[in-house]
Formats: C-alpha cells, sequence, structure tokens
C-alpha cells in the first residue's frame, strides 16, 4: 500500500490521471464538506458525486453505512467505481468499510484530514464500525488503493483535536523508537515539527503492517494504551458530556498500561514517571470515579486481543519496545485504573 505525503493538489491530480474509474464517489462529513471539499472538487471528474454523513463516532453506525450504500446505489455505481474518504478516523473506517462490501468491493482511497487519521488510522487496512457501542466490533481488513496525506488539512482542525492526533505519535515512540520518544517529551506540543512526525509515525506503521497484516502476531503492539483506552472511550461515550476524544481516552490507556509494564517489571519506574509526567502534562487528567471501574472492565471483554476469557495486552518491554498477547487479571486492571484516578 503506497502513502503519499504531498499537497493533495499534486497527489490527487497524478492518482486519478493514472487510474480510469468508471464513476468518483467522495464521502465527507459536514465539516470536511465545508474546509475540505473545496480544495479537491476543481480536481475530480464531471459525474462525480459527494456522499455527506453526519461527523462523531456517534455515527460510526450501520445506519451510516446504509446512507451510503443508497447513495452509491442510486448514482448507479459499478464495480470499476472509486470512492474517495475525505475526512478523519470515522469516514476513513466506515467509508473504506462501505467500499470494501459494496458488490463485493471497490477501489478506495484515504485522504485524512485529522492528525489522529494520518498518522494513524488511514494506515494499515483496518475498517469498521460501531455496533451496539462496541467500538470497530464489525469490520474487515482491506487495503485502500493509497493514502495521500496533506499537513495543510490539520491546520484547519481545533487545538483540541491536533492534541487528540498526538496521542498515536506518542503511542509509535514507546512502542518503536525511544530516541524519538526522548525527543517530543523535552517540547510541547506546539513546539513540534508535526510534518516530520506524521512522516515517522505513518513509516513505524507501515512497517509493522508490511509484517504483520492480520494482526496475528506483531500488529498487536500498535494497541498499547487501547485496551483500557478504548473501554473508557466507549464507557464515557454513553455519559453524555463527559464524552472524551479517541487521543484523549488513549492518554489514560497509556498511563495505566505503562503502570501495569511497570508492575510486571518490564520497564523502570522512571520510565512510567517521564510517560506519566509527560501525558499528564499535555492532556490533563480524565476524571473517572472509582464506582464506575467495574463497568469499565466489563467493557475489556470485548477487546478484540483477547482468547478466551483471557484479557490480553500489549504492554512496553521498554521505551520503544513493546510485547503482546499479555494476560492482565481484573484485579490488576483495576490496580492501574486506581493509579490513574490517584
Amino acid at each position: 500500500m503506497s502513502v503519499q505525503i504531498a499537497p493533495i493538489t499534486e497527489s490527487l491530480s497524478q492518482f486519478l490521471a493514472q487510474h480510469d474509474y468508471s464513476k468518483i464517489a467522495v464521502l465527507v462529513d459536514e465539516y470536511t464538506n465545508k474546509y475540505c471539499f473545496p480544495l479537491i472538487e476543481s480536481l475530480l471528474p464531471k459525474g462525480s458525486i459527494k456522499i455527506q454523513i453526519k461527523s462523531g463516532e456517534q455515527h460510526k453506525t450501520i445506519a451510516s453505512c446504509e446512507k451510503v450504500w443508497e447513495g452509491l446505489t442510486r448514482a448507479n455505481m459499478d464495480r470499476h467505481a472509486l470512492m474517495i474518504n475525505l475526512g478523519g478516523g470515522v469516514i476513513g473506517d466506515l467509508g473504506g468499510f462501505c467500499a470494501s462490501t459494496y458488490k463485493r468491493g471497490i477501489d478506495f482511497i484515504q485522504i485524512p484530514t485529522t492528525l489522529l487519521a494520518q498518522v494513524d488510522a488511514s494506515v494499515g487496512g483496518k475498517l469498521g464500525i460501531d455496533f451496539h457501542g462496541l467500538k470497530n466490533h464489525i469490520g474487515v481488513f482491506q487495503l485502500p488503493k493509497t493514502v495521500l496525506i496533506d499537513p495543510l488539512f490539520i491546520q484547519s482542525l481545533p487545538r483540541r483535536q491536533q492534541i487528540s492526533g498526538f496521542a498515536e505519535i506518542i503511542k509509535h515512540c514507546l512502542i518503536r523508537d525511544g530516541l524519538m520518544w526522548d525527543r517530543i517529551r523535552q517540547a510541547s506540543f506546539e513546539d513540534l515539527d508535526l510534518a516530520e512526525l506524521i512522516s515517522h509515525s505513518v513509516a513505524i506503521k507501515q512497517a509493522v503492517v508490511a509484517e504483520d497484516p492480520k494482526e496475528k502476531g506483531l500488529r498487536k503492539i500498535l494497541n498499547f494504551g487501547h485496551t483500557l483506552g478504548h473501554a473508557i472511550e466507549t464507557y464515557l461515550m454513553e455519559q453524555g458530556k463527559r464524552k472524551i476524544l479517541h487521543g484523549e481516552a488513549i492518554a489514560c490507556g497509556m498511563i495505566m498500561e505503562a503502570f501495569l509494564s511497570y508492575e510486571r517489571g518490564l520497564i523502570e519506574l522512571t520510565d512510567l514517571e517521564s510517560i506519566e509526567s509527560y501525558v499528564f502534562e499535555t492532556y490533563g487528567r480524565v476524571i473517572l470515579k472509582e464506582d464506575e471501574i467495574p463497568a469499565i472492565l466489563k467493557l475489556t471483554a470485548q477487546d478484540k486481543k483477547n482468547k478466551g476469557t483471557e484479557i490480553r495486552f500489549s504492554l512496553l518491554t521498554g521505551l520503544g519496545d513493546c510485547g503482546y498477547d499479555i494476560p492482565v487479571s481484573t484485579s490488576e486492571m483495576k490496580k492501574a485504573i486506581l493509579y490513574y484516578l490517584n
């Protein structure tokens, strides 16, 4: 799978010139329709269509898929058509899933417009939707024809959205590049070169995915911070105004799972303290109540890394290294959440 980091006017024009598609559909939400679609509209051939869904994780559902499939069908899109997913992780995951299942699969490309999608969600071919509140519960593995990344898109994002995406950059450093971790933790977010970090994260994820495309082994390290992080994100999604962004949840999860790594003797106390200090300084602390822990822990039973009744984690084995398929007990998880809270 190719990933290009370049001005979108160049990369998309080049891609379309090299391929002959019967028709093109662009999937957007209300934000990318307003801020991002105008940047590519003039590059599209006549007869291209636009399908719009509502933004937000709460709309990453089968109902939104039905709207997309209906739009493709109404436009008489055949199997020689192309879908362009223009947006963040929700658009990329859902749009790729819809394209992969429409008429048993049409080509699609990802144009990620958030930092989170550029460094993580758009790379690797994981596609899917949430189901009954469970994240990415229904989905497939299918690579896009290409991923076109233009850092210009993220300039229009609110700071909170940018910081959310930065969590995945931190994760990539912690699991694969200790030297880069040392660099970023000594700088504030505003002082970092995002274009460089996007390229760095994409290279790490591409290398891991190339070795393990279907997440049978090594690719599981990309889930560091996600077992407890996803559970917290899912739980708070149902709590109205307490809902948090994906990266904010993964920041919580990284502190908790770094604590588990320390408890297992896999990293030093100084390593845990450096992670905790930087992540808290960057993200603050998510408010959770001790009596909510059982509900959060219950959600970890749905994690896709599990085997049977074992809740399996990816834990740090050093700064820049990570192990996977490590069983963790309910009592250990509770202790990790309490550590975060206190």
